[in-house]
């Protein structure tokens, strides 16, 4: 489950049974520019559960597709942004992104003399020196790296604050003096998502070529210094990788593009990224697991379903574990149904661990409505499903999270082998349904399954 705020506790008797805790983000930032100190010490955290994950915020958060939120970026790196408003994401309007850093500043010292990498590296040293006992507890299983606005391995291309309308395309966001000098002549025209337009030429493709190799540049850097912060620490990385699902199946596939994957239908934007996950040894955390293409509108010419499937299967190819969450608040059967689809695609082994089966599934969120009796009872079944009907097992072990020693980092992946994952692959094969389906049958299963607890309890 996840829940927002520097201040959270959750009552033992509230939380469901078999959810094995909480996923937190957001409100650990100091304001002060100083070296060593850029997290509060988390003595506001007060979380009664097995285990959760973390989230270091290093970005801003104006918010996501159905999820309403304003985090500003400290004052004093706004401050230099007032004098060099190119450290931020940049359109072709000059309209400036201050939600988080251009990645075209990630090696550049101005930052009272430090590069945004050497802050990054800052701002988690300082989390794992103030989260030293949380880190000790071991109930910490793995610290999600924020590569991106909202936390995600991606460019700002939609951004609702600056006027993007759901499911537009979205805007280039390499504008800014210091991309504009990487890459230095500008392949955008207005025609460039037509079909058979400037994306497809020799300039096009070199553009787009740059502009997603330097998003795995990013996240690669920064990634590693994680690993090396965290070293010895036992604990594992993760990072977020965006649901672009919004004109996928167009043959430009256009959103995906501008938010900095190069995917169509003969190139892989996604194995590259689990490419460079495999070197560190983290999770592939993924969105949109709920959603199925018939609820979005026509125009969106979604493919949710497809991209899920793709962006997981290229997770396991690469040897990785890959972990998911929803997109949009959903408390209806369809909803969980299709989540316990994509937690085990191939089903429920009556013989041992699936064929194919997430890490983890985030929920989102703690919330009232969730708290809602009729809503409530029907998550508690969903965690019942996730959980193949079996009985609530606080061993971690016994799902696979064993918490060992990060080692250090794989050498670095010449770029040839990292491209070389963009050769389209057949996904791995998808159930039409989940063998746990979460019907009215399923609900009255679960009621059934309760009414049998306490009968037991009261015999014992």
């Amino acid at each position: 489950m996840s829940g927002a705020g520097e201040a959270i506790r959750v009552e033992r008797a509230r939380k469901p049974r078999a959810t094995h805790g909480f996923k937190l983000d957001r409100g650990l930032l100091k304001k002060q520019p100083r070296v060593g100190d850029l997290v509060s010490n988390g003595s506001g955290l007060q979380i009664e559960a097995t285990s959760y994950n973390v989230i270091p915020q290093m970005w801003g958060d104006w918010g996501n597709v159905g999820d309403s939120v304003l985090i500003s970026l400290p004052k004093w790196i706004l401050e230099i942004g007032e004098l060099d408003p190119d450290i931020f994401y940049t359109n072709r309007k000059g309209v400036r992104n201050k939600e988080c850093l251009s990645l075209g500043v990630d090696n550049q010292p101005l930052f009272h003399g430090r590069t945004a990498i050497e802050l990054y590296t800052d701002y988690m040293q300082s989390f794992k020196d103030n989260m030293e006992d949380f880190l000790k507890s071991e109930l910490m299983i793995d610290i999600e790296v924020g590569l991106g606005p909202a936390g995600e391995l991606r460019y700002p291309s939609y951004t609702k604050n600056l006027g993007w309308v759901f499911p537009g395309i979205g805007e280039f966001q390499c504008y800014d003096k210091y991309l504009k000098a990487d890459f230095k002549e500008v392949a955008l025209k207005a025609e460039f998502f037509k079909s058979g337009g400037t994306y497809k030429t020799e300039k096009g493709k070199f553009f787009l070529t740059w502009y997603s190799n330097k998003l795995l540049t990013h996240g690669d850097e920064i990634l590693n210094k994680a690993n090396n912060v965290f070293l010895g620490c036992k604990v594992k990385l993760a990072a977020k990788v965006a649901g672009i699902h919004w004109w996928y199946k167009t043959e430009s596939h256009a959103a995906e593009l501008t938010s900095g994957y190069y995917n169509l239908h003969n190139r892989d934007g996604y194995r590259p990224i689990a490419r460079i996950l495999s070197r560190h040894n983290a999770i592939l955390n993924f969105t949109c697991l709920e959603m199925r293409n018939h609820e979005q509108p026509a125009k969106a010419k979604s493919g949710a379903q497809e991209l899920v499937q793709q962006v997981l299967s290229g997770g396991w190819l690469e040897s990785l574990e890959v972990a998911g969450e929803n997109a949009l608040a959903r408390y209806d059967r369809e909803a969980y149904n299709q989540i316990l689809l994509n937690a085990r695609p191939n089903g429920v082994n009556k013989y041992g661990p699936p064929t194919l089966k997430m890490y983890g599934v985030t929920y989102l969120r703690l919330s009232d409505k969730l708290m809602q009796q009729t809503n409530f009872n029907i998550f508690k079944a969903f965690v019942r499903k996730m959980h193949a009907n079996l009985d609530y097992c606080p061993d971690p072990e016994k799902y696979y999270h064993f918490t060992v020693p990060m080692k250090r980092s794989e050498p670095k992946i010449p770029l040839e082998v990292l491209l070389e994952a963009t050769k389209p692959v057949e996904p791995y094969p998808w159930k039409k349904e989940t063998d746990m389906n979460l019907d009215v049958t399923g609900f009255l299963d679960y009621i059934v399954a309760i009414i049998v607890r306490i009968f037991k309890l009261k015999v014992n």
